[in-house]
């Protein structure tokens, strides 16, 4: 196996001397991967994605709420050409909202005007894959890692696939980034449910006890709403996760359609998201705002900066940390707004609910939006 201290060791231990089968291989399908191979193979670079899953999408995993475009263009000043990047469908898109709602743990609620997209996340996930495509990108659906090594990835079926380039971008567990990086990442479990029924036209967030260190929502849907709840572990006090999603669902008329769970790396990036030929996007690099868990289109703007640092890497040999350099411009600000929120929360969010409801009011109504959106809370911090 090769040292995870040593990037000379990453290189030396690959077999980059001899012919690959592809230029990348990409480990992941979801938003990050797909849009890393859809940028690779549109400049005509030979990529691969390989995934575990017979179907890319499925199953469901997360919140499905996303910004609209000319959202991201006021929460990401500094990420360039959003329509060229974000191309969600129509048949994608369960419902498109103009409200979100801070719930404090007494109930009240403070509105935030927010253009979001409320997606069909599985149609979502099946359209990226088709971009990536008609790129031509090819995919490997089934196929579960074995271990890698040097250039190489070893399937279970006893298959190896080679590349010039590895990109983890296998969510939290991904094998690239537990093989190489010994970096930890605060993890929060997530259970959601989808549930029948007429829930209105504004997203919610809600704070306090019923969700301990992290926050549950509501996202009305076309038809029924996804509901769940994220929170952290060592806040808990030992109750399960299990138990708050029940306390918290049933809160809400409607039959269950569908059931699910996931985690989510809350801490922010990473320091490196580079090392020798491997490189991590998405989830594997931390690529979720800390402050209110967007993911999905964080994990894009990642996967957009690391096709196009990759493409120039095997063409013209940039070196791949230019992608760390490309993702600070774009994305450091907000990044570490995010991540200071998201400290100054976990230490608020300790405090009694009677102090939560306190704190949730009119007059600090400007200083949590902020705190939500990843600008700086306070102006001078």
């Amino acid at each position: 196996m090769v040292n995870n201290n040593s990037d000379m060791a990453i290189v030396s231990g690959s077999k980059m001397s001899g012919q690959s089968d592809y230029d990348v291989v990409i480990i992941g399908g979801g938003p990050a991967g797909s849009t890393v191979a859809r940028y690779v193979a549109q400049a005509g670079v030979k990529v691969v994605v390989i995934d575990s899953r017979e179907s890319i999408g499925s199953p469901l995993q997360c919140g499905e709420l996303v910004p609209t475009n000319d959202e991201m263009r006021r929460l990401c000043p500094d990420v360039p050409d959003m329509d060229d990047l974000f191309k969600t469908p129509e048949s994608a898109i369960s419902k498109r909202t103009e409200v979100m709602k801070i719930i404090t743990p007494s109930g009240k609620s403070l509105e935030f005007g927010f253009e979001g997209l409320v997606l069909n996340r599985v149609a979502h996930d099946e359209a990226l894959v088709d971009l990536a495509k008609q790129a031509g990108a090819e995919f490997k659906v089934g196929c579960f890692v074995n271990k890698i090594e040097g250039n190489t990835v070893s399937i279970r079926n006893g298959n190896d696939i080679t590349g010039k380039v590895i990109v983890g971008a296998g969510g939290h567990n991904d094998p690239v980034r537990r093989t190489f990086w010994k970096e930890k990442s605060t993890n929060i479990p997530v259970k959601f449910a989808l549930k029948e029924g007429d829930y209105g036209d504004a997203v919610e967030l809600h704070f306090g006890s019923m969700a301990p260190g992290g926050y549950a929502w509501m996202f009305p849907k076309s038809s029924g709403a996804n509901i769940g709840i994220g929170v952290q572990k060592n806040f808990t006090k030992g109750k399960s996760l299990n138990l708050f999603a029940a306390d918290f669902i049933d809160k809400y008329d409607g039959d269950s359609t569908f059931n699910g769970a996931g985690s989510l790396p809350m801490s922010g990036t990473i320091k490196r998201f580079v090392k020798g030929n491997y490189v991590l996007v998405g989830d594997s690099a931390g690529m979720v705002l800390p402050s209110n868990g967007a993911g999905i289109t964080i994990a894009m703007i990642g996967g957009r900066i690391a096709g196009q640092v990759i493409v120039e890497h095997i063409k013209n040999n940039l070196e791949l940390k230019e992608y760390e350099k490309i993702w600070k411009k774009q994305m450091g600000r907000v990044m570490l707004n995010s991540k200071r929120s998201f400290k100054i929360g976990s230490i608020m969010f300790r405090l009694p609910d009677w102090v939560l409801n306190i704190f949730f009011n009119r007059l600090t109504k400007v200083i949590i939006w902020r705190a939500v959106t990843c600008r700086r809370m306070f102006w001078i911090i």
